[in-house]
């Protein structure tokens, strides 16, 4: 079990779907901006050089923001599947519950803090 009780499950699945219609729009709003965006300038007018770097930043700026916005939307999905499976709260690593602080925290958390902290060592040692 996953330790939650039931008015915690409901709060954090209510969480969930709002974040998951939050980040959609953001996505929306990311992809649509930039296609937009150089249509509105007038053809005319020439850019300097520095002007058209400074568009290569900002594009180059927005589509990072919009990679990042998708990687939250997908895990955000993927909680929402684990409400659907009655396994959400559960470690995927150690199948332990997870606990509701972590999870109020980030409800989109995949790993309990055990789990998360060995991982994240793992991992900063990895890179040394």
């Amino acid at each position: 079990m996953n330790g939650l009780e039931a008015q915690q499950w409901q709060t954090l699945q209510a969480r969930l779907r709002q974040d998951y219609a939050i980040l959609l729009a953001q996505l929306a709003d990311a992809t649509i901006l930039p296609a937009v965006l150089p249509r509105a300038l007038p053809h005319e007018v020439q850019a300097s050089p520095s002007d058209n770097a400074s568009s290569r930043a900002l594009e180059a700026q927005s589509m990072e923001a919009a990679a990042h916005t998708l990687q939250q939307l997908h895990g955000v999905r993927h909680a929402l599947a684990k409400f659907t499976a009655e396994d959400y709260g559960l470690c995927e690593s150690c199948n332990g519950p997870i606990g509701y602080s972590r999870l109020n925290a980030r409800p989109d958390a995949r790993l309990c803090i055990r789990c998360q902290t060995r991982t994240e060592q793992h991992s900063h040692n990895w890179q040394k």
